[in-house]
């Protein structure tokens, strides 16, 4: 059964920095291009990140600049190093894989706010 646990949400200020983490099990994902989503109550949940099996990666409009995804094969993990947060950044923040149907995780709350 495939499953994406996210964590290292939190609250920050303004300018701060989170570093997400998504744990995949139940296939390797390796040769599977990922993906971070952020989901605000009442909109789309939306892409954000995504990262090739050969580590090619891509960032939005939305955090072009300021977030970076990598990812470990090895531990079957993906980040998403996020910089210079602002408001408009507060969202529930998920994993899965970009291209295929898996079930969504619980997600990790990240609210940006003085």
């Amino acid at each position: 059964q495939v499953q994406f646990v996210e964590s290292g949400g939190g609250l920050v200020q303004p300018g701060g920095s989170l570093r997400l983490s998504c744990a995949a099990s139940g296939r390797d994902f390796s040769s599977t291009v990922m993906g971070w989503y952020r989901q605000v109550p009442g909109r789309k949940r939306e892409l954000v990140a995504s990262i090739t099996a050969s580590g090619s990666t891509n960032i939005e409009n939305s955090g072009k600049g300021r977030f970076t995804i990598s990812k470990d094969n090895a531990k079957n993990m993906v980040y998403l190093q996020m910089n210079n947060l602002q408001p408009e950044d507060t969202a529930i923040y998920y994993c899965n894989a970009r291209w295929l149907s898996f079930s969504w995780g619980q997600g990790t709350q990240v609210t940006v706010s003085s």
